[in-house]
């Protein structure tokens, strides 16, 4: 059993995918980019001090913490602030290719962490599309806006990576972590 830093119910649900049981103890983080902080800095930040800021409460468990952010031209589109935001999002990410970097932190003993870099194309969006896919309710909390799982999924022309770490949570290297940490 580990526990999770996250209050993401897909993470939990990718974990149990790999059969592991998991304690969701959501990190209260402050999650702004710094002064010329790259965004594979910035995951790899974020991932850690989530797992870390709860290991430290229970010392004895392992942790995971992880961080997704969507990435256009070296810039990091976080989640939408509101209706306009995630149409602005939507509509900059249309027919173009972007990145998603998902960092992921297990926290043991000491401190181990992974990244995934995918990269996902996106076919030409409508204004009217865009706003329909607002209305839906399921951008609201999304880094970029969208979410590959959910209705986004005819937007995307093409993947490059990991599906599960555009999703949240990058299986293959929370496995790699799993299996090669002890507590």
């Amino acid at each position: 059993m580990i526990r999770l830093a996250s209050q993401s119910p897909r993470r939990a649900e990718l974990l149990r995918q790999i059969g592991v049981p998991c304690i969701i103890s959501p990190a209260e983080i402050a999650e702004s980019v710094l002064p010329g902080e790259s965004p594979e800095d910035f995951v790899r930040r974020m991932a850690v001090s989530k797992a870390q800021a709860i290991q430290a409460r229970h010392p004895g468990d392992r942790v995971l913490g992880a961080d997704t952010v969507v990435v256009l031209h070296d810039r990091i589109l976080g989640k939408p602030r509101g209706r306009e935001h995630a149409i602005e999002m939507l509509l900059a990410l249309a027919a173009r290719e972007h990145a998603v970097l998902t960092g992921v932190a297990l926290a043991g003993r000491r401190t181990h962490y992974a990244v995934s870099r995918s990269r996902v194309w996106f076919r030409e969006i409508t204004r009217a599309e865009a706003e329909h896919y607002w209305e839906s309710g399921e951008p609201a909390d999304k880094a970029g806006g969208y979410a590959i799982q959910g209705r986004a999924a005819v937007f995307i022309r093409r993947i490059e990576g990991s599906y599960s770490g555009i999703m949240g949570l990058p299986l293959f290297e929370t496995a790699e972590l799993l299996a090669r940490v002890e507590a």
